[in-house]
C-alpha cells in the first residue's frame, strides 16, 4: 500500500511593501515590453529584408546591394547592437529599481 506523504512546505518570502511590490512590476513590464521590441526588431532583420530582397536589391551599402551586406555581416551587427542596447537598458532599469527599493527600506524604518 503506498504511503502518502506530505511534500515539505517552503517557506514564506519575506512582506515586501506596496511601493516595491508596484517598482517590480513596473520592472517586469519593461523587462518583457523592452524584450519584445528587440525581437521584433530581430525578427524583421532575420526574416523581413531576405523576404523583401527582390524589391531591395537596387539598394546598394559600400557597393553590395542591401541583401547580401544584410545577409553577410549586417545582421550579425544589428543583434549585437540590439544585445548592447538590451544590457544598457536593463542596466538604467535595475538602478531605478534600486533606488525604489532602497527608499522603501528607508521609509519602513
Amino acid at each position: 500500500m503506498p504511503v502518502e506523504t506530505t511534500p515539505p512546505s517552503l517557506p514564506e518570502p519575506p512582506p515586501v511593501s506596496a511601493s516595491m511590490a508596484r517598482a517590480h512590476r513596473a520592472y517586469w513590464r519593461f523587462n518583457v515590453a523592452l524584450i519584445a521590441v528587440l525581437m521584433t526588431i530581430g525578427f524583421a532583420v532575420s526574416f523581413g529584408v531576405p523576404l523583401l530582397a527582390a524589391r531591395l536589391e537596387h539598394v546598394r551599402v559600400a557597393g553590395f546591394p542591401l541583401p547580401f551586406y544584410i545577409g553577410a555581416q549586417g545582421a550579425i551587427l544589428v543583434y549585437v547592437a540590439l544585445i548592447g542596447v538590451y544590457i544598457v537598458l536593463m542596466q538604467f532599469a535595475d538602478a531605478r529599481l534600486l533606488r525604489e527599493s532602497r527608499t522603501s527600506e528607508a521609509g519602513d524604518r
